[in-house]
């Protein structure tokens, strides 16, 4: 009897779940579901055969709070930790899992860029990440071609595998609708997923995807780095010489579009040479530049080439994003960290050559030749998301949001758009377009911050196209008026990104148009108001030569 009225009791409180749960605008109207196990049963579960891997350490725990979940972790041999979490209350048969940063060896269940999207506002969908097969940042790993393997692409497959296996097991099914998202290395995690493994997911946002990975960790950031060291292996820019780059650039560029808003729409329209800064008389920190620093900021917005001068990447960073260059390849306070430095020094001494290099490499023996890249080909080969043939992915009906800051100084926003322009050249315009967005966001730094707008709902504008057809021809991304810290104190960047404080700046919205349209301002009404602007036919893709150009 007691059996029976438990399983009414449960009966009765799904029916409650379901009628309580209303579809998101666009998305499809799922029934709710609610566990039909325990949490703590779930160790029991055979994920094993799932991934076709050794399983260990797993646990599972109730995370109390206003949106409960059961909380699943354990390692994929061999060492790919992960995590899930499972509504316990209601799921509504969604599913994302989320990249992560950097070199990655950190989990990272966060969905970011979620305005408007209830399922995750609500907590209704399941969650999951992985640090992908090692931790911390001790690079000691790169050494193991398994581990090597893990942080390319296994490690987040399996994990999607694992996930969807412990779903299954809680909720007596699989998710209707499955999502990844991920920035930066995420979003090359996002492209490879779509690429190697196109039936994990029904949609998946890349932002600013580090999509040519071994260029991108080696040739850009060695030479951003070493372009800002002068013979004394001192800085030749500092930060207080950003803002008169800054200045200059916004000065000769922001009223191309036709509108003197502090932002450049699209920098490609920009023939910005920093020579204008130059000093008339002498040297005055955030007035001019010496010649010196005039010569190392044109190599930095060039990019690295070979001894024949061709090009070793797509580009370098565009013009209004030098505020962002602090902590970067500009140090951000005197024999400060460069980020530049370590991340192609880690990469270079760890992951691109079998074996490693000696003991004692340094990031001045690296050769920017053409013999140098082509003996990364194994690596991009393991690493690299480039790929351009998505037709399996789209086959399925699997779709693809790509989005990337103009101002973005860790990866070139001209990444994004020479594979998107390459996707439409292998698999044709309306195919492409029919599975593909790009969209390009002004001002935006990496993955965030700058000072144009870059809040926007990304998430739920990826559900709706994928759940309701609903095809997303423009984003309406905000600027929100930043908090206040307290009296003396501002934010500290990104240790990991060098990623700067917010401007404070008043709040402001915009439409972003699939590219390549852009946004222009209809000539009247306030500029920071999204209403204001229409769309405007956009600088159509130009093919960039360079060495890794592969179509």
């Amino acid at each position: 009897m007691r059996r029976n009225l438990i399983k009414l009791s449960l009966a009765m409180f799904a029916m409650i779940a379901a009628s309580a749960v209303q579809a998101a605008p666009g998305l499809a109207n799922l029934a709710a579901v609610t566990p039909i196990r325990s949490c703590a049963s779930l160790t029991d579960t055979d994920i094993a055969t799932a991934v076709s891997a050794p399983v260990t350490n797993l646990s599972a725990s109730e995370v109390a709070g206003d949106q409960p979940y059961c909380k699943v972790t354990g390692t994929i041999a061999p060492k790919i930790n992960f995590e899930v979490r499972l509504p316990s209350r209601v799921w509504t048969q969604r599913f994302l899992q989320t990249g992560c940063g950097g070199l990655c060896g950190n989990l990272r269940v966060q969905a970011e860029k979620a305005r408007g999207c209830l399922p995750v506002t609500n907590g209704e969908i399941a969650l999951a990440s992985t640090d992908m097969g090692h931790q911390g940042m001790d690079m000691a790993w790169g050494g193991n071609a398994q581990q090597r393997a893990d942080f390319a692409h296994r490690g987040v497959h399996l994990t999607a595998v694992a996930a969807k296996a412990l779903i299954a097991a809680y909720y007596g099914q699989a998710p209707r609708y499955s999502y990844f998202s991920g920035c930066s290395d995420g979003g090359r995690e996002a492209l490879i997923a779509a690429q190697r493994y196109p039936k994990d997911y029904d949609g998946i946002a890349a932002g600013a995807p580090a999509l040519h990975f071994t260029v991108q960790n080696s040739f850009y950031h060695a030479w951003q780095a070493l372009s800002n060291k002068g013979a004394d292996g001192k800085p030749i820019l500092n930060p207080a010489d950003m803002p008169t780059l800054n200045n200059a650039a916004i000065a000769q560029c922001d009223a191309i579009d036709g509108l003197k808003d502090g932002q450049i729409t699209d920098p490609r329209r920009c023939r910005f040479d920093p020579a204008v800064t130059l000093c008339k008389s002498a040297y005055e920190a955030g007035r001019c530049l010496i010649a010196a620093q005039v010569a190392a900021a044109r190599k930095l917005y060039d990019g690295p080439r070979d001894e024949s001068g061709r090009r070793l990447t797509i580009g370098g960073p565009m013009p209004g994003s030098e505020l962002s260059w602090s902590g970067v390849f500009v140090p951000r306070q005197a024999g400060g960290m460069i980020f530049s430095e370590k991340i192609a020094l880690d990469t270079i001494q760890n992951l691109l050559w079998s074996p490693n290099p000696e003991p004692g490499y340094k990031l001045a023996d690296f050769k920017f030749t053409a013999a140098t890249f082509r003996g990364l080909e194994p690596a991009r080969k393991l690493y690299n998301a480039d790929d351009h043939n998505l037709g399996a992915f789209a086959g399925h009906g699997g779709k693809l949001i790509l989005w990337h800051g103009w101002n973005d100084q860790h990866i070139s926003p001209l990444n994004s758009i020479d594979y998107f322009d390459g996707v439409g050249s292998v698999m044709g315009s309306a195919k492409r377009n029919a599975a593909v967005r790009l969209f390009m966001l002004p001002g935006v730094g990496h993955c965030s911050g700058g000072d144009g707008p870059s809040d926007f709902p990304l998430l739920h504008t990826l559900m709706a196209w994928v759940e309701g057809g609903s095809a997303p021809d423009v984003l309406t991304a905000e600027r929100p008026a930043p908090a206040s810290p307290p009296a003396g104190m501002t934010s500290p960047p990104s240790v990991m990104t060098g990623t700067p404080p917010e401007p404070r700046l008043p709040p402001r919205s915009r439409p972003i148009y699939a590219y390549p349209q852009v946004a222009a301002y209809v000539g009247s009404g306030s500029i920071d108001a999204a209403e204001n602007f229409t769309p405007a036919k956009g600088l159509a893709a130009k093919s960039v030569k360079w060495l890794g150009q592969r179509r």
